[in-house]
């Protein structure tokens, strides 16, 4: 056993240390990122406009007057749920494109 050195694997476990280290950084500087990422939700032609970040977090909300009917409260409160489910599907596609590639991260074993 003369030849064996650095106990369990040693310089492998630092180098796979240090690379998971770097993952953690990159993906929490992603994270960050995506609070800045600005998501437009529209319904309605953009008679309703939504704006939130990339984690789903809704900045504001645009009505155009001429989508307000007194008569028809209903038809706006469509709108929108239908601009914030737009924003939503577009903060998802960010979210899982920008993220995706930290997935397998959680279940490093407590290494992170």
């Amino acid at each position: 056993m003369a030849g064996f050195k650095g106990g369990m694997g040693g310089g492998n476990m630092q180098n796979l240390m240090k690379q998971a280290q770097k993952m953690q950084e990159q993906m929490q500087e992603m994270q960050k990122a995506l609070d800045d990422w600005e998501i437009v939700g529209t319904s309605g032609g953009e008679a309703v406009v939504v704006y939130m970040n990339a984690k789903k977090i809704i900045d504001g909300i645009e009505i155009d007057p001429k989508a307000v009917d007194p008569e028809d409260v209903e038809m706006l409160e469509d709108l929108v749920m239908a601009a914030i489910m737009d924003g939503y599907k577009k903060a998802d596609a960010v979210y899982e494109e920008k993220m995706g590639p930290f997935a397998g991260m959680g279940g490093m074993g407590g290494l992170l």
